[in-house]
């Protein structure tokens, strides 16, 4: 599926602000002591913000695996995006997967303490990106 650049900026906006809004739903959850939900949202805040930047470079997703490997593939590989921000990435999947399906897993307030601020800096430094140089269909892929 091909985007015209003014599709791919709807797009990449939509994504952005799902993002955002799905990180304030954290702090909710947090104080209503819903740990496994805040680690759900978590992890989709950071799905969707990885999404806008894969979009916003011409780059298809069509899974969450995908956008896990193209991810890496274009800007964690590539050093435009430190390492860390990979890891936290594949971290807070199997946080939210293991809350999600494992009803003998219970999500601790650390893991989530010790993830919020870094997921927080990996959804401001997307914005910054996609900000600063939004690009036209340059890539394409369809893992």
């Amino acid at each position: 599926m091909s985007l015209s650049n003014e599709e791919r900026q709807i797009l990449v906006t939509l994504e952005l602000k799902k993002a955002r809004e799905t990180y304030d739903e954290i702090g909710i959850l947090i104080s209503a002591n819903r740990l496994n939900g805040a680690a759900n949202r978590m992890y989709y805040a950071v799905f969707h913000a990885v999404c806008a930047l894969l979009i916003n470079d011409g780059i298809q997703v069509n899974t969450h695996r995908a956008s896990h490997a193209l991810f890496s593939q274009h800007y964690i590989k590539t050093g435009i995006l430190p390492k860390e921000y990979g890891q936290l990435y594949n971290q807070l999947q199997t946080m939210r997967e293991e809350s999600d399906y494992n009803c003998a897993y219970d999500v601790e307030m650390d893991e989530l303490q010790q993830r919020l601020e870094p997921a927080r800096q990996l959804l401001d430094d997307i914005e910054r990106m996609v900000a600063k140089s939004p690009k036209e269909n340059s890539k394409n892929s369809n893992t």
